[in-house]
């Protein structure tokens, strides 16, 4: 009996153990814009804020071929794409992956993105780990909604990549 309960107390102090350690960064809003077939590309977007501070250096997902980093720039009118070996979270901050600035784009897709599925992500930070999230794909005018509440787009010029 000593036995069972000191290896009980024992899984709740690493789990807990796990758990501050992962708790150090919060994600929420994960979610994808819908895709149509034959589409390669897509990208995700979500929400994050670090309590001690720490970097986003790397994403994966089933989902596509490669998963990266990006930000959007504009350039003579033109917005373009450029990708980022990380993105800081400082500490007690809000950093947010949205359309028309840092987001996360997904090369190769396998299949189309379906609004009304998820799919999961494995975030990489430097110090918290990986995180797995399950990223929910809306509709295409999801958007233009979610980016800017009040109506309009985020992206008003072509974009080059």
């Amino acid at each position: 009996m000593r036995k069972t309960v000191l290896a009980m107390m024992a899984c709740v102090w690493l789990s807990a153990s796990a758990l501050a350690q992962n708790g150090a960064v919060e994600v929420s809003n994960a979610w994808a814009r819908g895709t149509p077939g034959g589409a390669q590309i897509g990208a995700a977007y979500l929400t994050l804020q670090s309590s001690s501070g720490d970097r986003l250096t790397g994403i994966a997902t089933s989902v596509a071929q490669k998963a990266e980093l990006h930000t959007m720039t504009m350039d003579n009118g033109v917005m373009k794409m450029r990708p980022l070996d990380g993105v800081d979270l400082p500490a007690g901050q809000t950093v947010s992956l949205k359309p028309g600035g840092i987001h996360i784009m997904l090369m190769g897709l396998k299949a189309p993105l379906q609004p009304g599925q998820s799919f999961p992500m494995t975030l990489q930070f430097a110090k918290a780990g990986s995180r797995e999230v399950t990223v929910a794909i809306e509709k295409p005018g999801a958007m233009e909604s979610r980016a800017n509440p009040g109506g309009g787009t985020s992206m008003p010029a072509p974009t080059q990549h």
